[in-house]
């Protein structure tokens, strides 16, 4: 019995003294683990660490949460901290871990990080983070160089995954008027966290315009803490239901799929975008528009050199070279491209520009053009600027009353105009059958819109017999939501006319004025007593081997355009300069672009 007693009284002192040691280990269990948490991040970054809250509570094991992270690096002046974290946790479940060096920890959550790079020149004083890992590896660590860690501190603790909510990157440029480069991330899943090797990474990026989440996977690093832009990088990624209606002028939704190699400075990256519902705010009309692109971004500003994007607008095929770079002291981005149409249709690009249903004219068309968006706050159909070339053929105006005007001043330019008074006659005979046909009170022509509106519209179209193709050629230069024509060739058999004027899309109203050339004399224009009469008259339009050569104006707007001539300009309308051909001037682009390589 009396060994019972002992044996018993030893035991519960052993317990209590168990106890006693375990509140001990769980009290000093906190501040050891700062003590680590502190020289770990010290030794990895060569910085001075500041934690202002850390907690350790025992709960299946050591559950750990801190506030108020911030790294200061020794070398780099300055009083913002270079990293921040608003709060992060961890748990360590078995306390064996505590008794050895370093701790892994399989698992760090991470709340609001930011980090605040300096520019490329202060780079050179950051510490190199590979020198913390080879201290927790080597007994005897290599003699530190410039900018690496001088400390004594060893590597205490060695995270595997690192999940972060909410980051902020930001490189400073260091340039005059450049702003940084800041990106912001929603959500970003590290994994092999070890310095000295890539990370694997799934990070979800907060594009600002347009606005959306590109979602991508792939591998960063190891890190160039001296040269960040030669960090290796590769992965994909997604962009889904970006809204182009935070770019003021554009609309659509557009989806982007692709992947992307090399280093941060210099990111080779081939994808493809998708957008059903591209439209411009002038005309509100949706076109499909699809993309594939070869591009090389440099990550450390945001510059972008297309190399080239393949764009499909519904059957119109364009090509375009060129860059999207940052322009000191403003704020967005300028867009300067060389830009080519071929296979194009002029159909599917008034689509795009034109209010009404059914677009001006139809035809093939090649362009190429200068391409230049600024950065600003308007519009982008305010502030675009195009300056190029445009060869049209096989046109046809989809208005039978226009196409039948230029019907007719074919015909009459041949001379054959018996057959265009028998158009005229046709022509006028469908419009008087439509106007009895027409309701009273119709709204035609009275601006408004919906299907009374369309149905007296057809009404008002006859049939053409001719039906001729006509052909144009011209240099232009858009700007203001106005297209300025230089020198415009317009041809049909039996008539080439000269023309420059300007075209307003946002009024759709025309301001051209130049002179016609004509096959045919005066007199073989008309028939019956009207051609014997004005006989005499033929030598006095002739000129330069032209049988008629008048000035002439075209004024009104593409739904009811006003043709005349124009003698107040018959002195002012010299020959107009040949139009530069598309071809002629894709080539010279080309070359200029090869010779610059």
């Amino acid at each position: 019995m009396i060994a019972l007693l002992w044996t018993t009284s030893i035991l519960l002192i052993l317990a209590l003294a168990a106890l006693i040691v375990g509140n001990i280990w769980l009290h000093r269990a906190g501040p050891m683990l700062k003590a680590k948490v502190v020289e770990t991040l010290s030794t990895r970054f060569d910085s001075r660490v500041e934690l202002a809250q850390f907690h350790v509570i025992f709960n299946g094991g050591f559950q750990v949460s801190g506030d108020g992270l911030k790294l200061y690096p020794n070398h780099l002046d300055g009083s913002d901290p270079m990293i921040a974290v608003d709060r992060f946790g961890f748990r360590i479940f078995d306390w064996h871990q505590l008794l050895h060096s370093p701790i892994v920890i399989n698992h760090v959550q991470v709340t609001g990080l930011n980090i605040h790079l300096p520019p490329k020149d202060q780079r050179a004083n950051m510490p190199k983070m590979n020198r913390g890992q080879e201290s927790a590896q080597q007994s005897e660590p290599a003699p530190p160089k410039p900018g690496e860690d001088h400390s004594n501190g060893k590597i205490q603790i060695l995270v595997n995954e690192i999940d972060v909510d909410r980051a902020d990157l930001v490189i400073e440029n260091g340039k005059p008027g450049k702003v940084p480069l800041d990106f912001l991330i929603s959500k970003i899943q590290l994994r092999s966290v070890a310095a000295g090797q890539p990370m694997r990474f799934h990070a979800i990026l907060i594009n600002p315009r347009p606005t959306g989440d590109i979602d991508s996977t792939g591998d960063f690093g190891p890190f160039n803490e001296h040269d960040p832009g030669a960090t290796p990088v590769d992965g994909r990624y997604t962009f889904r239901n970006a809204d182009l209606s935070t770019i003021k002028g554009i609309a659509g939704m557009l989806s982007s799929d692709g992947n992307y190699k090399g280093q941060l400075n210099h990111i080779e990256v081939d994808g493809a975008t998708t957008t059903p519902d591209f439209r411009l705010d002038i005309a509100k009309r949706p076109v499909p528009l699809n993309t594939t692109f070869h591009a090389i971004v440099d990550g450390t500003n945001g510059d972008t050199y297309l190399q080239p994007v393949d764009a499909w607008l519904l059957h119109t095929h364009i090509v375009a070279q060129g860059q999207v770079v940052h322009i000191a002291g403003v704020q967005g981005r300028d867009v300067r491209l060389n830009v080519t149409v071929d296979p194009g249709h002029i159909q599917d690009m008034l689509q795009l520009a034109i209010k009404s249903d059914q677009p001006l004219m139809t035809g093939d068309i090649q362009v190429h053009a200068k391409f230049d968006l600024p950065p600003g706050p308007a519009a982008v159909t305010d502030k675009l600027r195009l300056d190029g070339a445009f060869d049209l053929t096989g046109a046809h105006f989809t208005s039978d009353t226009i196409q039948s005007k230029i019907d007719e001043l074919s015909l009459r330019g041949q001379g054959k105009a018996q057959q265009a008074n028998d158009e005229g006659q046709s022509m006028k005979t469908a419009k008087n059958a439509n106007a009895k046909n027409q309701p009273p009170n119709s709204n035609a022509y009275t601006g408004t819109s919906g299907p009374d509106q369309d149905q007296n519209q057809n009404q008002d179209q006859a049939p053409i017999t001719a039906d001729i193709a006509s052909e144009m050629r011209g240099n232009f230069l858009f700007g203001d939501s106005k297209i300025t024509i230089s020198a415009l060739n317009f041809r049909v058999p039996g008539a080439d006319i000269a023309m420059q004027g300007v075209y307003d899309i946002k009024g759709q109203a025309l301001d051209f004025n130049g002179t016609a050339r004509l096959d045919a004399h005066v007199s073989q224009m008309v028939t019956g007593w009207k051609s014997w009469l004005l006989k005499p008259v033929d030598p006095f339009f002739a000129k330069d081997g032209a049988g008629t050569f008048v000035p002439i104006k075209v004024g009104g707007t593409t739904a009811h355009p006003a043709i005349g001539l124009d003698f107040k300009h018959k002195d002012t309308n010299p020959r107009q300069p040949a139009p530069t051909s598309p071809t002629a001037t894709a080539s010279t682009a080309r070359g200029s672009a090869k010779d610059s390589r």
